[in-house]
């Protein structure tokens, strides 16, 4: 398959909101379940070893009609969407939801479709904040061995050690596929845009992951064929977008008005462990260590130990950029709420840096054109630290 068309496979599964790539699978595995999940980061090996689909929802920007009634209006806007994408029919084939602890407005989603789909399988899975093994090892173990007696309830499949592990070995083999894809982004940005990359992640949201791991493979391998010109762009870490996602018109506005994008926290459960997971020995210890001991640091996640903002700093030097882009959504209280904090860190450094915030349906972007390049043009012009 050619590069234009894989990306226009994975556009098209972005753009389908009624999940038709979730009822194909299903038709072709008769009996299966489809486990819908919110951001930002669920256990995807543990649904994957029951023999079901994880299926990744993030929103969308379709027109709120009652999605609205269920909402008051100074919170984000993925819970409308989520609730007008269920209450129209488009998310009828999913068999079940997952709620991870993210922030409040998740919490107060999960309780919301409980009361709306009663006969919807729903678990709000609670991720622990405390990373020392024997308090938030020990809950989080609970958590998902819980997690695991209902979906073998439901699916009838037993999650055997043996099936965990090999689903483990898959998703591992996903994320260095993608970081492979991040690291190649980084040295050279103009031959792999994020548009496309972002389109890529998105797909593996609705994918099996065997089949999102060949396409991944395949682009990567396309990428080798295709020689892309390099533009005097300025490289720009963007955080904020971890769990609402921005329209994709607006990703492409800003490397349209000379960023590249070289770091961002896009469709982050797809990398939220940094590395691999163990693949040897019990398979629901090795993804509870991970967790402890690989999650990335972001806003809904507690940092105790170290000085708010080390980590983006340290990212901005990895991965040589020039300054800062914080993109949130509006109304998304755990990223505004580090935002200052994350600010002071990059300023003290001498890193440069802009913001703004949007939502999921945004549909102008000429006034953050505007200001994303006058921001890399400013770089240009005045350099960075």
């Amino acid at each position: 398959m050619s590069l234009e068309a894989l990306i226009e496979r994975c556009q098209s599964l972005y753009e389908d909101v009624s999940l038709k790539a979730v009822r194909a699978w299903k038709d072709a595995h008769p009996g299966a379940k489809a486990i819908g999940y919110m951001p930002v980061y669920v256990p995807r090996e543990i649904i994957h070893a029951a023999g079901m689909l994880p299926v990744g929802l993030m929103g969308s920007d379709i027109e709120i009609i009652r999605g609205d009634a269920y909402y008051q209006s100074y919170i984000c806007h993925i819970p409308r969407s989520t609730i007008e994408l269920a209450v129209s029919g488009r998310l009828d084939a999913l068999d079940g939801m997952l709620f991870p602890s993210i922030c409040d407005v998740i919490r107060n989603l999960s309780g919301m479709w409980k009361l709306m789909f009663p006969d919807k399988y729903a678990k709000y899975l609670d991720l622990p904040q405390n990373f020392d093994a024997a308090v938030g090892g020990t809950f989080y173990a609970g958590e998902l061995r819980a997690l695991m007696a209902d979906l073998e309830a439901l699916g009838g499949t037993p999650i055997t050690n043996e099936r965990l592990l090999a689903s483990i070995a898959l998703y591992n083999r996903n994320r260095e596929l993608v970081q492979g894809l991040y690291d190649l982004r980084a040295e050279q940005p103009w031959q792999v845009p994020t548009v496309e990359l972002y389109l890529l992640l998105r797909a593996g949201n609705v994918l099996p992951v065997e089949e999102h791991n060949q396409i991944l493979e395949a682009y990567r391998d396309e990428l080798q064929r295709v020689e892309r010109p390099q533009l005097d762009n300025s490289r720009i870490v963007l955080t904020g977008s971890f769990c609402e996602q921005p329209p994709l018109g607006l990703i492409r506005t800003i490397e349209r008005s000379g960023c590249y994008i070289v770091e961002d926290d896009f469709v982050l459960g797809s990398r939220w462990i940094q590395g691999a997971v163990a693949e040897e020995g019990d398979a629901l210890d090795n993804l509870v260590q991970a967790f402890l001991d690989k999650t990335v640091e972001t806003a809904s996640v507690y940092i105790a130990d170290k000085p708010k903002g080390a980590a983006l700093v340290s990212k901005c030097r990895q991965r040589q950029g020039e300054g800062v882009i914080f993109c949130a959504a509006s109304f998304c209280d755990p990223a505004l709420l580090d935002q200052p904090m994350l600010a002071h860190a990059v300023e003290s450094q001498g890193i440069p840096f802009t913001e703004f915030k949007y939502s999921e349906n945004t549909g102008q972007f000429q006034v953050i054109k505007e200001q994303t390049g006058t921001f890399s043009d400013s770089i240009k012009l005045w350099g960075h630290s």
